[in-house]
């Protein structure tokens, strides 16, 4: 059997090496197993949501390179500004980001492991 191309741009693969990205999915898989929720359909909500990481860090990355603004040339010699796509983007990303959590039953400032029961308020 012949071994599978990895065709996932390097970019891509960077970021699912970091350990922010290994810690926020683990994380979410901690929180769904501490709130009782398991099986293969949440399983798949967390791939989802951790694509959509990888996607919203890539267009923060393309934001902080080129701006807010970016020029534009259409070759036919119309050249001038807009306002960079990516910014949308990551606002719609972060927005289902966020969707997908609360389906999830989770928080985005949950913690695991904060602290002891006996702890005072």
């Amino acid at each position: 059997m012949a071994k599978k191309t990895d065709v996932r741009r390097e970019d891509v693969k960077r970021i699912l090496r970091t350990k922010k990205y290994k810690d926020i999915e683990n994380d979410l898989r901690q929180q769904l197993e501490a709130n009782g929720t398991f099986g293969k359909f949440f399983d798949d909500m967390i791939s989802d949501y951790m694509a959509m990481y990888v996607t919203k860090t890539l267009l923060v990355e393309d934001i902080q390179k080129r701006g807010t603004i970016v020029k534009y040339n259409n070759g036919g010699g119309q050249e001038g500004y807009k306002k960079n796509e990516a910014v949308d983007m990551f606002n719609k990303t972060n927005a289902q980001m966020l969707k997908l959590l609360s389906e999830l039953g989770l928080k985005a400032n949950a913690t695991i492991g904060g602290g002891d029961f006996d702890d005072e308020l």
